[in-house]
């Protein structure tokens, strides 16, 4: 299974902001268990989607900025807020606005919505290639990836 958490990309402008939406469809197997009888997204599900979108965002800004793909990797979170329970087939609108970029790392406000009502945010704090690639080719591979999967979520991807 992949864990794609974000459905589509609506707005993203480089530097600065993007915003998409996810759906969790009750047939997930997850809500069987969390809670049975009340099904709600677990709380770790919706900061991760946050993150993927952030990633995103990261991803594309570095792209543009400086030619390479920086592979953000989650590393910490600050000010995790949960303020409403998210049940499965709402419309969650995802957002995240850059705060800092840095050459090995970035910030970023991140915040979920259900109409038009916050139902989590956080400071997400992303490093990039924390790990070493194996060689050049696999950071070729890793890179279409990403690519790949930006033009699926995002209609208006300029392409490369």
């Amino acid at each position: 299974m992949r864990w794609r958490l974000v459905d589509r990309i609506d707005e993203l402008e480089r530097d600065r902001f993007v915003a998409g939406t996810v759906s969790f469809s009750p047939d997930l197997e997850l809500f069987q268990d969390h809670f049975p009888g009340f099904p709600v997204v677990p709380g770790v599900v919706l900061m991760e989607s946050l993150a993927q979108i952030a990633g995103k965002l990261i991803g594309y800004s570095v792209r543009l900025g400086r030619g390479d793909w920086p592979f953000p990797i989650l590393s910490m979170m600050q000010a995790v807020k949960f303020r409403k329970f998210v049940r499965p087939g709402e419309v969650v609108r995802l957002e995240a606005r850059l705060l800092s970029l840095r050459d090995e790392s970035a910030v970023v406000d991140v915040r979920a919505w259900v109409n038009g009502r916050t139902v989590a945010q956080a400071e997400q704090t992303f490093v990039f290639n924390a790990v070493p690639l194996d060689s050049p080719a696999e950071g070729d591979r890793l890179e279409q990836i990403e690519r790949s999967e930006l033009r699926r979520l995002w209609a208006e991807y300029p392409g490369d």
